[in-house]
């Protein structure tokens, strides 16, 4: 079912009521095979659960609720669902709905609402039941009925049928209700409190409509998330794919009436256009707003369809192309319908179907004629003048297409991939020559992997491969075939693709050959499978060592280039990383580098390499960096392979506040795009978050385990299976625990993900150790030591000392424990450090030694306490009362600025006073990014989550 409605008269917001909600009422009950009221609302959860609520009696303590929204949010299937629950309830459900055309007649509405309930007018006093009768014109009387009465009745007569049965009353649409039926209904819900009466209503806009009581709640129904919005389109049986469905999504602006309708036409064959757009268009979306349209002046019409044909372009471009010069007073008949709104130099569409229907209204040849008056008017801007002779251009022309080619690099330098994309792909279709079309679809399809569509990708790797034999197009092009099938989790497809383009003959740029193992690389992490990896070094070391000139403007430096080398080296073999990242980390300085796609890729690949030499906040700091320019470009598609496991070191390293936002944005991605296995990583990674905050949600949802296949994907695997672990020991369940762990690993201990598993040896420790299975897990624990080889990282040497306090020799268990908890550089971890401790403080306290054990049970809960993880905090608060300390349910708050080096405390206190970064770092000699990811660093243990709160941390200041 669809969050917006059927379509409706022209001029009318459109309404999807089920039958009998309009001016029937009764009570209904439900079935046990109807989903829940409300279910299939996309993205509108938190509504439906403050309108169900309403409903119930008693659960809100209130008894009206406006919803407010533009048109096509969904407003009257909100109310449609309320009322559905209502019935199900046994309520009595008395509905109206305003209708413009009735707005004049005196009483329409509340004749409408209360016509189900008339009959029992007749137990009125007589007074109000003449009052009644003549308000709707029943009873003949000299006047119009006494206000007070009339409004005494209705109250009387709602009262009375309350007292029965529970009465809901179902208002749609309270802007076009007549002024008289809102009077008596403001009375009426000024005095809901003392009666089992319920209003909820609807009005279109932004504010409540004159004529309702004033302070009436309201809910704000505003454009769906990215992710409800790109859920609803792949629920519709003629959803786009590829460009089409990334444009429409864009388009829309998450209305959901506009993406129904939209995807309908697409479905059915809409021809037509938008320029730079490619909203599809048929006759239905055109009668939506026709009556309108059509009303209007020739003069305010033209208008429109310029500002439609437009892509932004300012007040004064699209009226010198339409040749109105500065007369702003003929907007205003399209102004007034609400249709538009004229400010700020701009034209703003109220709705996305408005510029849709104004723009295919009219024939093609007028709108062939309107882009070429906005080409002409636009002579200082070649960007948009070139977009506009491709939309008037018919067939092939390599003017057009140069210039289009032009408008791209330009966008592409400013990092605007999706411009830039769509650009080049219509620069390709202008292309009279083959050799041309395929170069630009080969541009166009870097950029689309860039913006992270793996179907518009595919779009254009079919049609390269059809045009061309050249060795470099087609390395280019299948890098982003290649990760586009990655994303959608077909990884063996995915290296077979990357392949074919290195053997038998690499490309002959080697840059090409960089950007291909890059690629192959992540393909390699992710399926964790050997074969896959196992290339990657040898095509490095076989590609011409240094820089040389690139298409790639990613690998446009020698920085950028020697990054992606090293993170590809480092996924294939991670023993290399600590390495790999000492020659390419930069030095500190005070010189800014420049904010170009180049920089971002640096960071990228200096963010992977942290990532597999285990420095997680270098990892955290850089990935933070490259996604910020990656977002400021409008295009996340370059982080697509990262973003699970930044998610994880967020989790890792305690910063569990930005780890639910980084998930949300990750989520969101991964369903625009349908980047199939980051979506089941998410899952898992939210799960795992739940866990270790004690909260009662169990594992990973059925469908993250089914949505890829995971013998190709061990990443993904891995990850669930830490997810399912983790629940399992927060719900005490350490057996299930124990079997999730121990899947991580092969019978002889070889790991399932060659990098991920091993970082859980201390989780399959612990549950071993619940469960009296620790002679059982000692043989993995081996094969881990023996996996990360004689140099681990510091990450794994404490967790495999974690592990081997556990599971391995009693007398050697104290060695390993204090090796896992004493060297400073596990804080960075906060919560495998204070598991470590509250390990080490349990073995001490079974050995009769509570005093030893106090001091890191303070420290263990203290962390517990500060990243919000409520079991494990439970955990060491009941051991801490066991050791003997009785002074309170926890300990004294700490020094939480002790924790800090001297120059993180000076960095500090000069934030507490107000210092920008730039200026501390001016003082502290030091440079702006340094002091950022210092004072990023030391939120988690100081407990705070802005500047602002620092203050409060120092008595002198």
């Amino acid at each position: 079912m669809s969050v917006a409605h059927a379509p409706a008269p022209a001029g009318e917001e459109p309404s999807a009521r089920p039958a009998g909600l309009g001016a029937g009422g009764g009570s209904g009950t439900g079935t046990n095979h109807r989903p829940p009221p409300g279910s299939s609302l996309l993205g509108r959860q938190t509504e439906v659960a403050r309108v169900l609520g309403l409903v119930d009696d008693g659960r809100t303590g209130q008894r009206t609720l406006l919803l407010l929204g533009d048109p096509g949010t969904g407003k009257s299937r909100l109310l449609a669902a309320a009322a559905e629950h209502a019935r199900d309830g046994g309520v009595l459900v008395l509905a109206s709905q305003g209708v413009e055309a009735e707005s004049r007649h005196s009483f329409a509405s509340l004749h409408q609402l209360l016509l189900p309930v008339l009959a029992e007018a007749a137990a009125l006093p007589a007074r109000l039941r003449t009052a009644l009768d003549t308000a709707f014109g029943i009873a003949l009387d000299d006047g119009p009925p006494d206000s007070m009465l009339l409004r005494t009745a209705v109250l009387t007569l709602l009262g009375g049928v309350s007292g029965r049965q529970r009465l809901l009353l179902a208002l749609d649409d309270v802007q076009h209700m007549d002024r008289d039926s809102l009077d008596v209904l403001g009375f009426v819900m000024r005095r809901l409190a003392a009666q089992d009466v319920t209003a909820l209503m609807t009005a279109r806009g932004h504010t409540a409509p004159s004529g309702l009581p004033a302070g009436v709640p309201t809910v704000l129904l505003g454009p769906l998330t990215e992710q409800a919005a790109a859920a609803l389109v792949d629920a519709q049986p003629h959803a786009p794919t590829g460009r089409r469905r990334i444009e429409l999504l864009r388009q829309a602006g998450g209305n959901p009436l506009a993406i129904i309708e939209l995807c309908r036409a697409a479905g059915t064959g809409g021809a037509g256009v938008l320029p730079g757009g490619g909203l599809p268009h048929t006759e239905r979306i055109q009668e939506l707003y026709a009556a309108r349209l059509r009303a209007l002046p020739e003069t305010t019409q033209r208008l429109l369809r310029y500002a439609a044909a437009s892509q932004g372009e300012d007040l004064a471009t699209v009226m010198t192309a339409a040749g109105v010069r500065s007369d702003l007073s003929a907007w205003a008949p399209a102004e007034e319908t609400g249709l538009v709104a004229v400010m700020d130099g701009q034209v703003h569409f109220r709705h996305p179907l408005v510029r849709a229907g104004a723009y295919h209204a009219a024939p093609a040849h007028v709108r062939q004629q309107a882009h070429r008056d906005l080409a002409a008017a636009l002579t200082a801007d070649p960007a948009r003048r070139a977009w506009h002779l491709a939309a008037a251009c018919v067939g092939q022309d390599e003017s057009v297409a140069t210039a289009l080619e032009d408008t791209a690099e330009l966008a592409e330098r400013r990092g605007g991939f999706y411009a830039a994309g769509q650009a080049l792909q219509r620069a390709a279709e202008c292309s009279p020559a083959p050799a041309d079309r395929a170069r630009r679809y080969a541009k166009a399809l870097r950029a689309a992997q860039n913006v992270g569509d793996p179907l518009w990708v595919s779009e254009l790797y079919d049609r390269i491969t059809a045009l061309t034999e050249d060795r470099d197009l087609l390395g280019m092009a299948a890098c982003g075939a290649g990760m586009g099938l990655s994303l959608f989790g077909h990884q063996r497809q995915a290296f077979s693709v990357l392949m074919r383009a290195l053997e038998p003959q690499p490309p002959g740029n080697a840059m090409t050959v960089v950007a291909l193992t890059s690629i192959l690389a992540a393909i390699g992490y992710q399926s964790g499978l050997p074969e896959v990896r196992r290339p990657v070094t040898a095509v490095l070391e076989g590609a011409r060592a240094g820089h040389e000139e690139t298409p790639y403007a990613e690998l446009a430096t020698r920085d950028s280039s020697d990054a992606v080398r090293a993170a590809s080296l480092a996924g294939a073999d991670p023993a290399r990383a600590p390495e790999l990242l000492r020659r390419i980390r930069p030095e500190p300085t005070a010189r800014e580098p420049a904010a170009d796609i180049a920089e971002m890729t640096r960071l990228l690949g200096l963010g992977g390499v942290s990532w597999y030499a285990d420095e997680s906040d270098l990892c955290v700091e850089a990935h933070r960096q490259g996604y910020a320019m990656l977002s400021a470009f409008g295009a996340m598609g370059s982080a697509a392979p990262s973003l699970a496991a930044v998610g994880a070191a967020l989790i890792d390293t305690g910063r569990w506040a930005e780890a639910d936002e980084h998930l949300d944005r990750s989520a969101a991605l991964a369903a625009v795009h349908k980047w199939a296995h980051l979506q089941s990583d998410v899952e898992a990674l939210r799960a795992t978050l739940r866990a270790l905050r004690g909260e009662p949600a169990g594992g990973p949802a059925d469908s993250a385990w089914t949505a890829v296949g995971l013998e190709e994907n061990r990443a993904t695997h891995a990850r669930l299976l830490r997810a399912a672990g983790t629940a399992a020991a927060a719900a005490g369940d350490f057996d299930g625990a124990y079997r999730h762990f121990r899947s991580l690993f092969a019978e002889d201990g070889t790991p399932l993900h060659y990098f991920l598993s091993p970082r859980s040896v201390a989780d399959l420790a612990a549950a071993a150790q619940r469960t009296g299975r620790e002679k059982e897990a000692a043989p993995v624990v081996e094969a881990v030591r023996a996996a990360v080889g004689p140099q681990p990282t510091t990450r794994m040497t404490l967790l495999l000392h974690h592990a081997a306090a556990l599971t391995g020799a009693p007398k050697d268990a104290e060695h390993h424990f204090r090796l896992a908890t004493v060297n400073p550089v596990g804080d960075q971890w906060p919560p495998a450090r204070a598991q470590a401790r509250l390990h080490y403080a349990q073995w001490l306290r079974r050995r009769r030694r509570p005093l030893d054990a106090r001091p890191l049970l303070v420290t263990a809960l203290e962390s517990f306490t500060r990243l919000g993880a409520a079991g494990l905090a439970d955990e060491a608060r009941v051991e801490l009362r066991a050791s003997g300390v009785t002074t309170g349910s926890a300990p004294a708050q700490a020094d939480r600025l002790a924790e800090l080096t001297a120059q993180q405390r000076e960095i500090v206190r000069l934030a507490a006073r107000g210092l920008r970064n730039r200026e501390i770092a001016e003082r502290l000699r030091l440079s702006p990014r340094t002091v950022s990811s210092h004072l990023y660093n030391v939120y988690p243990k100081l407990g705070v989550s802005s500047r602002n709160q620092l203050r409060g941390l120092f008595e002198d200041l």
